[in-house]
Order: C-alpha cells, then structure tokens, then sequence
C-alpha cells in the first residue's frame, strides 16, 4: 500500500445485535485504498458479520460507517455497489440457469460504479481461468469455479471497495499462490481489499495488516507476524488452531 493513499472506509465503534446476542460490540478499523486488510478470528468473532454491515446487509444497530467520507450504514447493498463496494460470499451465490458469461453481463447491467468505465467481459473471464467455461450454466462449475465466477461478478462493477469472504477456502497450493497475486495486483491498482478468512499462511502472505477480532471486538491491529506474539491472540485464536 502506499503511503499516499487516503481512508476510504472508516468503521468507528460498529454495533450489531441479533436479538440477545451481541455480534459486533464497537468494532473500529480503517482501510486505505490500495491497501489489503485481513479480518481474523474464531467462528463467532463477527467477522463476516462486520463485512456484511460494511456491503450493505445488515443494518448496523449502533457506531458508524463511512465511505468515501460519506455515512453508508444502513444504505441497501444493490445502493452501495454503484457507490463502488462490492464483495464474494463464503458460499457463491451465481445465477445457476444463466451460463458464465451471462452471469457476468448481468453484474455488468446492473452494478456498475457511476462514473466507472466498463470491464471487458473477455478479458476478465480469461484473467480468472474461466473463458473455457463460458458458455456453460453456473451449475455446472466445482465450487472454486463458482468462487472465481462470484468475484469476476464483483469486479465487473468496478469497485473501490472489494470485501472478499473466505475466497481462499478449498484452494490448493497452486491456486492459493495464483489467487494471492490476483488480489495484490487488484490492490496495486488501487482497490482497497479486505480480506476474511481462516487460512493463516494465506493472510500473511497477502495482507499488509490484520485485525485479529474476538467477541466482536478488536483485540490486535498490525502485522500477522507480530500477532502471532501477542498473549491474548495466541489464547484466543491462533494458539488454538494451531494446536488442533
């Protein structure tokens, strides 16, 4: 990330409540553009959570979040993605009848950023090893074509923001690697990223910096590497998958 690059998403004190249960308890972060962020922690830390307050979702019950400098919590997530946010799910969500290519014209149609210029469809599917696949229906993908089909979706808008939901999960070694370089290329174009998952290899490889979360809190903010030092982080999270 380069130091130049201003915030574009500020989250301060972000409250989210599922009737007796408190998801999110003040959660606060900033992403720069250009920048990846990881969002790490337990199941049940509010993770996916805080990314699904961020596109648009949930409504978030307390704290606030700011785009671009302008306030967005609670704005419909169809409304956000022509604001430019735009994200991939931990399960895909194509349109299974429609083949590949249209999958995308649709996200193409339909989302764009205003003022973005328009993707080439061509190039994008060929950039993520689906141009074979193109003609085909969505449901005839495995599930990591799904996952590459979920995120060309996302980049056929345009977006500022990209917030990617365990879109390593089910890769092998290979892809991890091709998929990391994908992500910091989008990043150097000046795409802020925010990246949640579990595998830590990954997230040290491709993130600048992490927010370790427990109890929907933020318990670190930094480098993975220094993380994995702290007390609280090794009890709460990384101790106990690394021991498993």
């Amino acid at each position: 990330m380069s130091p130049d690059h201003a915030r574009i998403l500020d989250v301060s004190s972000l409250v989210k409540r599922f009737g007796g249960f408190l998801a999110l308890d003040g959660l606060s972060f900033h992403v720069a553009a250009g920048e990846i962020l990881g969002l790490v922690g337990p199941n049940g830390s509010g993770k996916t959570t805080a990314i699904n307050v961020i596109s648009g979702l949930y409504r978030p019950d307390g704290g606030a979040v700011r785009f671009d400098g302008a306030a967005i919590g609670g704005i419909a997530s169809h409304r956000l993605v022509h604001r430019g946010i735009n994200r991939t799910f931990q399960v895909p969500k194509p349109f299974l009848s429609l083949t590949v290519r249209q999958n995308v014209e649709v996200a193409l149609a339909y989302g764009q950023r205003s003022g973005g210029a328009a993707h080439n469809i061509d190039d994008l599917l060929e950039d993520y090893h689906l141009a074979p696949l193109a003609r085909r229906p969505a449901s005839e993908l495995n599930s990591v074509q799904q996952k590459m089909l979920d995120l060309v979706r996302a980049l056929a808008t345009r977006p500022k923001l990209l917030l990617l939901d365990e879109l390593a999960a089910g890769l092998n070694p290979t892809e991890l690697d091709w998929i990391s370089g994908k992500i910091k290329a989008l990043a150097k174009n000046g795409i802020a990223i925010i990246v949640v998952e579990h595998l830590m290899g990954f997230i040290e490889h491709v993130t600048d910096r992490v927010i370790v979360m427990n109890a929907g809190r933020e318990i670190f903010e930094g480098k993975l590497a220094v993380a994995v030092q702290v007390p609280q982080v090794i009890e709460v999270f990384l101790g106990g998958e690394h021991a498993a």
